[in-house]
């Protein structure tokens, strides 16, 4: 029997049949992906195969190949990698300037893992309806950077409803993640995307300005107008793995199309001579923000730690 894993509470997974039915399974022990150390060997959007045991509940025999996946570094640091997501048609990544502040170095570490993996990105910049000029005008500039490099932004917010319809278009008859920091908005816009999924909401920590976490896990969420949502937890920090530090530069767009004409094929764009991406990034072809977002992956793939 076929399915679609929809949920993923850590112990065990549910499975929605290709008939329709929703089964709870588990995975035995020794149960790896051949050639993929993961904490998790399998991800809300995998398509299985499952047999079931007599007792309402079944064992996940086989992963059918997927197309893609977003997979983090576990923030115990093990060597393994955490599948947030498999087989998607889009990712959208929830920031907002206040309330939580996101970090870029965090958006650049999640874009860069989406071209990795190939999964195409999207920015949802939410709460607008809080920010002031100033912070409009730097949210202004954001849209303009990362739409140049090639990553569409949305401007939304959850309270007026600005920008919903859009994003809402956006994810007709597709698989979507929604991810982001904790207490950026995602179950609110789960919420009022579609209202019978009910996703719970938080708060954000006065104390410390982020977000109390309010998802525990993966779950896949079907849409009334057609396609998925899955919501994952709340990230803190996004850690990078399996990147070769000449290959960084691969998941930077803007960087690698510069990177054609460095003097060495195997430029890190540190400190060669004749460096292009330097030339680009002195000559404000490259953004300041963004080379250190791809330095700081440079230094965890060096240390084998990421900083959040």
């Amino acid at each position: 029997m076929k399915g679609l894993v929809v949920k993923n509470t850590g112990s065990w997974y549910l499975v929605k049949t290709d008939d329709g039915k929703q089964i709870e399974c588990k995975v035995k022990g020794n149960f790896r992906m051949k050639g993929l150390r993961s904490t998790n060997p399998v991800a809300v959007g995998d398509r299985v195969c499952i047999t079931e045991t007599g007792d309402e509940n079944a064992f996940i025999t086989e992963i059918e190949d997927r197309k893609n996946y977003i997979a983090r570094k576990p923030t115990n640091l093990s060597k393994q990698l955490h599948i947030i997501a498999a087989n998607l048609d889009k990712a959208f990544l929830i920031v907002t300037l206040k309330s939580p502040v996101t970090n870029t170095v965090f958006m650049d570490r999640f874009l860069a893992t989406a071209e990795a993996y190939r999964v195409p990105a999207h920015i949802l910049i939410n709460k607008i309806d809080l920010y002031n000029e100033e912070e409009k005008e730097y949210m202004n500039g954001l849209v303009n950077l990362y739409n140049n490099i090639g990553y569409p932004c949305t401007c939304i917010s959850a309270k007026t409803g600005e920008g919903i319809e859009e994003f809402r278009s956006y994810m007709k008859d597709k698989i979507s993640l929604l991810t982001g920091n904790s207490g950026v908005g995602k179950s609110t816009l789960i919420n009022i995307i579609d209202p019978i999924n009910d996703a719970k909401t938080g708060i954000v920590s006065e104390s410390h300005h982020k977000g109390m976490h309010t998802t525990t896990f993966s779950e896949m969420f079907e849409l009334k107008d057609g396609g998925y949502l899955i919501d994952t937890p709340g990230i803190k920090g996004f850690g990078t793995i399996d990147m070769k530090i000449e290959e960084i530069g691969h998941y930077f767009p803007e960087i690698f199309a510069a990177s054609k004409k460095c003097r060495f094929s195997n430029c890190t764009h540190t400190h060669e001579p004749n460096c292009a991406v330097l030339e680009a990034i002195e000559n404000h072809y490259i953004s300041e923000s963004r080379y250190t977002s791809y330095l700081s992956i440079i230094q965890d793939e060096e240390e084998g730690k990421y900083r959040a």
